[in-house]
């Protein structure tokens, strides 16, 4: 009986001990890390010309990588430089013209006008004397000292050089007060109108260079030499390598462990011992059905938040469209807590 005891509590510890063994070993580890899953993904650019013109060179090719401000194409400009060339004369002329007209009269001019005032006037006088000579004469001999003719021929003189005073001391005084303001302002205004028309084609001249808007790789090259282009027709796709993110989806339930700002890594199948740092960039404030693209079969049905995790992939070896695994490290639970 007592043997019999003995082995009972023996199975009966047995027992304890291997629950208690199975409880500890299957107890739920707590979870260090989010893994998610998405694609890589970046932003792309399709360039054209601003003018219709035929294509006089073209600079790069597929896979190029192009800088910013670097020309990628160029369009044939036989036409429109002489355009720009008699612009530019054109402002020159028109600058000398409203040059001329705020200077005013040449200091030279002004004495000219002086000259001819005291010149008419002179000839005023002595007409004036000439015809008191004869007028008095004509008085005296009751007119038969000299004939009626000979009277009125020094009354029209000395009309005439009274009115060449009065033309000559007029054109004084203009010369002395300047161009009209209305005359300054009409050619300020061809001025501006001749500059505008310059200005446009000196743009349609930078227009001619077609240059990369920022640093990207060239992923199409849809346009050759001698093609005519047009503001319709794309001539280069670039992809902008920077920035570059994955994109993936998160559920609901584990929405609040992702944080704007926070840090992550990225790893690549292309890549199995390489780690790309990243941070989390965009979190979606509408959620959605969960994309076709996403194969986890418990999330297909979900409605999940896009999530945008930035990478640091300064060699550029993330390609567009490649399957990534984004790793968000969570923090770690409270000392003590369920």
């Amino acid at each position: 009986m007592t043997r019999t005891r003995l082995a009972l509590l023996l199975v009966v510890l047995a027992a304890i001990v291997g629950g208690l063994a199975w409880w500890l070993t299957h107890q739920p580890k707590a979870q260090t890390e989010l893994t998610l899953y998405g694609n890589v993904d970046l932003r792309q650019v399709e360039l054209a010309f601003n003018g219709s013109e035929r294509v006089d060179a073209v600079l790069v090719s597929e896979g190029d990588r192009v800088t910013r401000g670097q020309p990628l194409a160029r369009l044939d400009t036989s036409r429109l430089a002489p355009e720009a060339a008699q612009a530019t004369a054109q402002v020159d002329a028109q600058q000398q013209a409203v040059d001329r007209l705020r200077r005013g009269s040449r200091p030279e001019e002004i004495s000219q006008a002086r000259a001819n005032v005291a010149a008419s006037l002179a000839d005023a006088a002595d007409a004036r004397a000439k015809y008191g000579r004869l007028l008095t004469l004509a008085q005296a001999s009751s007119g038969r000292a000299l004939s009626r003719q000979d009277l009125d021929d020094a009354k029209s003189a000395d009309q005439s050089a009274a009115a060449r005073l009065v033309l000559n001391q007029q054109a004084l005084r203009l010369q002395l007060i300047g161009p009209r303001h209305e005359d300054i302002a009409q050619a300020e205004a061809l001025l501006k109108g001749d500059r505008a028309q310059l200005a446009l084609l000196q743009v349609e001249l930078g227009d001619a260079v077609l240059a990369a808007p920022m640093n990207a790789t060239v992923r199409s090259r849809l346009i050759e030499p001698g093609e005519m282009a047009s503001p319709q027709k794309p001539a280069f796709s670039l992809a902008i390598t920077d920035p570059k993110w994955v994109r993936a989806y998160v559920v609901e339930t584990n929405l609040g462990d992702v944080r704007p700002g926070m840090k992550a890594s990225v790893t690549a199948d292309a890549f199995p011992k390489r780690a790309f740092s990243g941070w989390v960039g965009f979190i979606s404030p509408v959620a959605e059905f969960t994309p076709k693209t996403v194969q986890t079969p418990e999330l297909r049905t979900s409605l999940v938040y896009e999530i945008r995790v930035f990478v640091n992939d300064p060699n550029d070896d993330l390609r567009l469209g490649m399957p990534a695994t984004i790793h968000l490290p969570l923090p770690s639970p409270a000392p003590g807590g369920g």
